[in-house]
């Protein structure tokens, strides 16, 4: 990790919950560096997401890795699906010690099937052979009329 960090991003109990969750990485195919660490990968990802720096300006000093391959590496993640099973399992371990709070839950009612349909909606009115009133340029000699009779 970088010189500049104080304490880490991601304390080593939430960390316990992700590392596992992460892919086994394939076969190197060429030599070359070392690959990233998971946990800097993360840390790269979340460091983009909050301060919303373009991966390839991605500061080199604090350790990260190229922007580049850490964003190879959300793209490995979510197709492997990480983080829906991470917001399971910090599900299971917030419901485990009663720590879940449903004060602040949003249900999105868009994804609800409708009871009934609704009224049928009135066929827009063609304009194809009619020029249309334009609501936005109208007449200078109107417009300059003056109030004061």
């Amino acid at each position: 990790m970088g010189k500049r960090q104080s304490r880490p991003w991601i304390v080593s109990e939430l960390w316990s919950l992700i590392e596992p969750l992460s892919p086994e990485p394939g076969p190197k195919l060429v030599a070359g560096r070392p690959r990233v660490p998971d946990r800097q990968a993360l840390y790269a990802i979340l460091f983009v997401l909050h301060t919303g720096i373009q991966w390839e300006y991605l500061p080199q000093e604090l350790g990260f890795g190229s922007g580049m391959t850490c964003w190879r590496r959300l793209a490995a993640w979510n197709e492997a699906g990480v983080w829906e099973k991470l917001h399971l399992a910090l599900l299971k371990k917030l419901r485990s010690v009663k720590q879940l709070d449903w004060s602040r839950a949003v249900i999105d009612s868009s994804r609800i099937r409708a009871a009934r349909r609704g009224p049928k909606a009135v066929p827009a009115r063609s304009t194809a052979h009619d020029r249309a009133a334009s609501i936005t340029s109208w007449s200078t000699a109107r417009a300059s009329r003056s109030r004061s009779r």
